[in-house]
């Protein structure tokens, strides 16, 4: 195989025992006598430590010929192996390998004190990888994984770099790391106690007031982290990490469940302590908006998922994220997508109104006195519409969403429209070891039709995860198969609670394409309640947006025009939006700008139009 060019075999879901070898048996090289593919077992010695089973496979690289050959992928009944011929324009050898056959990184993102640096990239593209070797978790191995890895040999890989003064300071261990976890909702589980413990723990800065007051988290001081909402969860662990006194901070991922004036708020914070505490951050986010607002500088991530991963040198925010959404990085000369990720036709939709599917009357419900309320006015939902809704959190939507669904009676108001609804919650819990196929295919007869898996199992990205079990899942993957889980369902009303949370931007382009499609081609009507601009933006056709007081009373309004829509929520929120003039996605105005300021005076907080 040429230099350029790696094997990948995921372990995972290497089956020896349910094949017949049909890789080796069909590899060419294999049928001259060569051993491009044999077992691990009969490839290593006896005492000698390897990833995997005996009977799983290893793929020579050296003897293998590569993309142009094909066979092992085409012939392996379960996906397993990946043939890369990498681009030609990967000068170096890798960062780091895990091993033979496994994942391989390219490139390291930089931190500098004083900014924000962003990572923009699909998930498992490795830069949790980058982040462990930046914080002195691990020794890159630079590609030799048989060889013991040396931060010398790392110094001498990135001498005359921007790297180079970093790397020493991690080699001199000299670098401490505060991270934010990318699944909060892992916390409690690591952490037995109420909140304030927690915070306290954590406050080496003196910061700590400052935080819970910002981040609104003095309600929840003290109460149990196992009874927490995720977002509370979210604003906790933001909390405890921007309060440590660290050199250099990591955050993954600071937007799911954090409605946008809370991630606005997150963004602010992050801004003031890399600026006025002189300190690095990282920060991993797939919500475009607010790492537009948030990052200094971008570096875009690209590859094969869980094959190998690149990351580019530092671009400039605007120019990393046009880039990314065109699919064309212009300094590497490198395609990173076949097709460009466009706005200019949504925003707002022209909405052509159907036939009445709900008439819904008045609404109110209440969880008891001093408890929270909620308000509803009467409106009308349209056959084949999407209705994004809209709200800070703790103000009713999901209350809305469960009265829609029956789940949950309205106190006054009546809703009997009888229809069949599909319901997928904000927090997906899953408890049985049943795999992903299986369950999927106890909801539909579709299952496995061409029909369903090209409106369905495709567009989500399900075939690599079919032959998992739902508890193996991480939080992304789980949140695809209910997406899936729900359009399977024969419905009239589609209901989804959030469903852009953990999905990279990749994966809600991908799930808001199958959302619409799905709805045009079914004459569904989905009602879709998300925090994500992006994804409201490419999606909706009429908003309803909820307002009040949050955890005390909610209010919401009759569906309406998204222009009308968005500026009734945007002008709650104190944000405005302007488009990108190169690409036309929603891009936050800077707070008091020039361009922020007459949009406001306009009363055009949803674009100018």
């Amino acid at each position: 195989m040429a230099d350029d060019s790696i094997a990948v075999v995921d372990l995972d879901r290497c089956q020896p025992d349910r094949c017949s070898y049909e890789c080796a048996n069909f590899c060419p090289p294999n049928r001259t006598g060569k051993e491009c593919i044999v077992t691990r077992g009969d490839y290593y010695e006896e005492d000698e430590p390897y990833d995997g089973g005996p009977d799983q496979i290893r793929i020579s690289e050296e003897v293998c010929l590569g993309e142009t050959c094909g066979i092992c992928v085409e012939k392996c009944p379960f996906d397993a192996i990946e043939i890369i011929n990498l681009p030609t324009e990967l000068q170096d050898d890798p960062v780091h390998r895990y091993g033979e056959n496994s994942f391989a990184l390219y490139g390291l993102p930089v931190p500098e004190s004083g900014s924000v640096t962003g990572i923009l990239g699909p998930n498992g593209i490795g830069k949790t990888t980058a982040v462990r070797a930046l914080a002195g978790e691990m020794v890159p191995n630079l590609g030799n994984h048989d060889e013991e890895a040396s931060w010398e040999a790392v110094l001498d890989r990135f001498r005359g770099t921007e790297l180079q003064n970093y790397v020493e300071r991690v080699r001199g261990d000299d670098v401490t790391i505060a991270r934010k976890p990318q699944y909060v909702d892992q916390i409690p589980k690591q952490f037995d106690g109420v909140t304030r413990d927690l915070l306290d723990s954590t406050d080496e800065r003196g910061a700590l007031d400052d935080y819970v007051e910002r981040l609104n988290i003095a309600p929840v001081m003290d109460q149990p982290l196992d009874t927490l909402s995720g977002g509370e969860l979210q604003r906790v662990a933001l909390a405890a990490t921007l309060a440590r006194d660290r050199d250099f901070y990591f955050l993954d991922e600071i937007s799911p469940y954090l409605d946008i004036g809370q991630r606005v708020t997150a963004a602010r914070l992050i801004q003031e302590l890399a600026e006025d505490e002189d300190r690095a951050v990282l920060v991993v986010e797939h919500d475009l908006a607010i790492l537009d607002l948030l990052a200094d500088t971008l570096h875009v991530a690209y590859g094969e998922p869980g094959a190998y991963g690149v990351i580019t040198d530092p671009k400039s925010v605007r120019n990393g994220i046009n880039e990314y959404l065109k699919g064309y990085l212009s300094n590497e000369n490198m395609r990173i997508r076949p097709n460009e990720i466009t706005f200019q036709e949504h925003a707002p939709r022209e909405t052509t109104k159907g036939a009445s599917l709900i008439d819904y009357p008045d609404l109110s419900k209440s969880y008891g006195d001093g408890e929270f309320s909620l308000d509803v006015e009467g409106g009308t939902i349209f056959q084949s519409e999407v209705l994004g809704i809209v709200g800070p959190n703790g103000i009713g939507k999901s209350t809305l969403a469960k009265m829609f669904a029956g789940s949950l009676a309205p106190d006054e108001g009546e809703l009997d429209f009888h229809l069949d609804i599909a319901y997928k919650p904000q927090y997906i819990e899953i408890d049985q070891p049943m795999r992903v196929d299986a369950f999927l295919a106890s909801i539909t007869d579709d299952f496995g039709s061409s029909y369903w898996k090209t409106e369905v199992a495709n567009p989500l990205q399900l075939e690599q995860i079919m032959e998992r079990n739902l508890d193996d899942l991480s939080g992304g993957e789980r949140q695809r198969v209910a997406i899936a889980a729900c359009l399977s369902e024969d419905a009239d009303l589609y209901v989804m609670d959030e469903p852009s949370a953990h999905l990279d931007v990749e994966q809600r382009v991908q799930a808001t394409s199958a959302i619409r499609r799905y709805a045009e081609n079914h004459d569904a009507t989905v009602m879709v309640i998300d925090h994500d601009i992006y994804m409201i933006d490419l999606l909706a056709d009429r908003l309803m947006v909820f307002d009040g007081e949050p955890a005390d009373h909610g209010h919401a309004a009759k569906p309406q025009e998204m222009r009308a829509g968005m500026n009734d929520f945007l002008a709650d929120l104190d944000i405005t939006f302007r488009r990108d003039e190169r690409t036309q996605r929603p891009r936050i105005n800077k707070p008091g700008s020039q361009l922020d300021s007459q949009q406001k005076r306009d009363g055009e907080y949803y674009y100018a139009p």
